[in-house]
């Protein structure tokens, strides 16, 4: 990244951080039970309620209790089953049409992260109806009080039911547009880990491994406070802690409230410190492909904190150590590679893919593209990426063929090959640009941190 832009990243992260404590954070009220729900339902007035969840978690009767409990109380429920993976704009204005022509007065999103954000941008358009979807991008562009939103979890992991974001995908680009907006976070969250009963462990493995990038990506940033850092770092815990008795158990009560409890801490904690980009380049593999957002983000997490290397390496070793990943007395060198070390094992125990199927060399700069501008300059990240640098993420999470495996193998053996005597000139022309880049990036470094004390002061 260019030192300009580098400069101008660093200083709206900077911004942002100091705005901290000053913006309308809140956190979802808990409710324990269906029962508590509806109650509270009956006691606002609210007659009708949309549910907005999928086809699937209908067939497997998820929300039957829950019907039952409103309708016990005089609350119909109209129930919008139609919510795809990586929600699209055009699942937002159905379930919409579907509140308005119903008469509905609060939202229920029951599911995973896809019905929390269609349910979500549902509610945004209802509190905007003249503001698109396309228009929503960004930061603060709903500024609107949605209708009473309720969410309840059914899996470990994306935190949604804590945050101020909606992802949402443009059915024709394929473009994922990510709405940040305070006015989103849900107004209560039903942590009743009986609906996480069962999980198939698949999905157990993949959305437990989102929270964990949720719990890491906040930490390492650069935007945390003490409440995000000790939300994070009992998010670690007890996934490090329940994970896989989860995944090998579906039916282990201990080990799914755990679970739901993890991702609830690791919601609140980076929807105040922001994530990074693993999430970025996740998105754009989502929209692109529609590849799982938990599965993109288990495959990534190593390879992304390698990239960052010594720029995470203290804060990532001081997690690892406080979650109780690594032994407390490790030296930040070793627990930092520790911890990338019990990543990838957790995802060969949960049968999680080392690499990601289908990713095509031709769309790379595009999705690259995407991720930066999701990413820059919002991501407090440890280590700052252009889209040329992130494209090499893609391509270390991409599944090659035999034949790109050769061919990957051959250039390697070129650039390790012994030079010959007419490349010696060049090589200490190459030395001699080193040190020159090198001694441009000190002085850069220099100049940031005086612009950084500046704004602070």
């Amino acid at each position: 990244m260019n030192p300009v832009r580098m400069l101008w990243c660093r200083a709206y992260q900077t911004c942002f951080r100091l705005a901290i404590p000053l913006l309308p954070y809140r956190e979802p009220k808990p409710l324990g039970s269906f029962e508590e729900t509806a109650e509270l339902l009956h006691e606002k007035g609210i007659r009708r309620v949309l549910l907005v969840t999928d086809a699937t978690i209908m067939q497997l009767g998820l929300p039957r209790t829950l019907i039952r409990e409103l309708s016990t109380r005089g609350i119909e429920a109209s129930v919008f089953d139609e919510v795809v993976p990586n929600p699209t704009i055009a699942n937002v204005e159905a379930a919409r049409e579907r509140y308005l022509a119903d008469g509905c007065e609060a939202i229920i999103a029951f599911g995973g992260g896809s019905a929390m954000d269609c349910a979500k941008a549902a509610g945004a358009r209802i509190a905007r109806p003249r503001k698109p979807v396309k228009r929503m991008r960004g930061i603060l562009k709903v500024l609107a009080p949605l209708p009473l939103l309720i969410a309840v979890p059914t899996t470990a992991g994306t935190g949604s039911e804590t945050t101020l974001a909606a992802v949402i995908t443009d059915g024709e680009t394929h473009y994922k547009y990510p709405i940040n907006d305070f006015a989103l976070i849900p107004r209560y969250a039903v942590l009743d880990y009986r609906t996480t009963l069962g999980l198939p462990p698949h999905i157990t493995a993949t959305t437990g491994m989102d929270a964990l990038v949720h719990a890491v990506e906040a930490y390492i940033g650069r935007s945390t406070t003490r409440d995000t850092r000790a939300n994070a770092i009992q998010a670690v815990h007890e996934i490090h802690t329940h994970l896989l008795r989860a995944y090998r158990d579906g039916s282990d009560a201990e080990a799914r409230e755990h679970m739901l409890h993890a991702a609830y801490r690791a919601g609140l904690a980076f929807t105040k410190s922001y994530v990074g980009y693993v999430h970025a380049v996740a998105h754009s593999l989502g929209g692109q492909y529609g590849i799982a957002h938990g599965l993109a983000n288990a495959v990534l997490l190593p390879y992304v904190l390698e990239e960052y290397g010594a720029s995470c390496e203290h804060r990532l070793a001081d997690l690892a150590r406080r979650a109780g990943v690594v032994p407390g007395a490790m030296n930040d060198h070793d627990a930092s590679t520790a911890f990338i070390q019990w990543v990838r094992e957790m995802n060969a125990a949960m049968r999680i893919p080392k690499k990601l199927a289908g990713i095509r060399d031709e769309d790379i700069p595009e999705m690259a593209r995407h991720a930066d501008a999701e990413g820059n300059p919002l991501y407090p990240v440890p280590k700052l990426m252009d889209a040329r640098e992130l494209e090499r993420l893609y391509h270390l999470v991409q599944e090659r063929g035999e034949r790109d495996e050769a061919d990957a193998a051959a250039q390697a053996r070129d650039a390790h090959a012994t030079p010959s005597a007419t490349a010696a000139p060049r090589t200490g022309l190459t030395r001699g640009l080193r040190r020159i880049v090198r001694a441009a990036r000190r002085r850069v470094g220099r100049i940031a941190h005086r612009a950084h004390r500046t704004i602070r002061r």
